[in-house]
């Protein structure tokens, strides 16, 4: 698993979500970009992103090569930085948590929205892009964007569950049969508030830890 960001806590919370999806027969192991920033901001971040990633995931795919070892690599950042390039470059199963939870909602609940911390325009677009080319765009019901500061919220479990309930409330009010949190280190919350919601709350890392094994 690829953290595409410097946050290497984060890393190790989404590692020890896949591994207890998965359980003792597969084992998961973390790799962090250490060269992108803790939280992936601006296109020079996606950049720093997307270097890393495709650096990483060649180590792994040589490293389990090497071991003849079968496994599957997961980008584990929201907008799947480096998916395509590092797909055409390995022979092994590649799979981003964003693109994996788009799936997991349109195919096995209908019509979804996406609740995330980040304002950026661009990526927020980019939902409505990564929709249309999954051929799933008339299943996508939107995004709706947490209120505070993102650094913010994620430092504080507490603020972070109070501001995305109010967002997944109003994507219930969207039409939303699904709510995907987007974000890998949003991905804990789903648990956590799953209970307030009738609707399912989808964990993007289990998505995607779902999809790599699902056979």
């Amino acid at each position: 698993m690829i953290n595409p960001n410097g946050n290497s806590d984060a890393t190790a919370a989404m590692v020890e979500q896949a591994q207890n999806m998965l359980g003792p027969n597969v084992r998961v192991t973390g790799k962090t970009n250490t060269q992108a920033p803790t939280l992936l901001a601006t296109p020079a971040d996606m950049q720093l992103a997307e270097q890393g990633v495709l650096a990483l995931g060649l180590q792994a795919a040589q490293a389990l090569t090497d071991l003849e070892k079968t496994g599957a690599i997961i980008i584990a950042a929201f907008s799947d930085p480096g998916l395509s390039a590092l797909r055409a470059q390995v022979s092994m199963p590649v799979l981003g948590i964003g693109e994996s939870a788009f799936l997991e909602a349109a195919t096995q609940y209908g019509r979804f929205g996406i609740v995330t911390i980040t304002p950026d325009a661009d990526f927020l677009a980019s939902f409505s892009a990564r929709a249309t080319a999954l051929g799933i765009s008339d299943q996508y019901c939107g995004a709706r964007v947490t209120q505070g500061n993102a650094q913010a919220l994620l430092a504080n479990p507490a603020l972070l569950d109070a501001a995305l309930s109010a967002a997944i409330t109003e994507s219930m009010m969207d039409g939303a049969q699904a709510i995907i949190l987007g974000g890998g280190p949003l991905s804990a919350a789903a648990a956590r508030l799953q209970s307030q919601f009738d609707v399912p709350l989808i964990n993007p890392v289990a998505a995607a830890a779902r999809a790599a094994f699902k056979d």
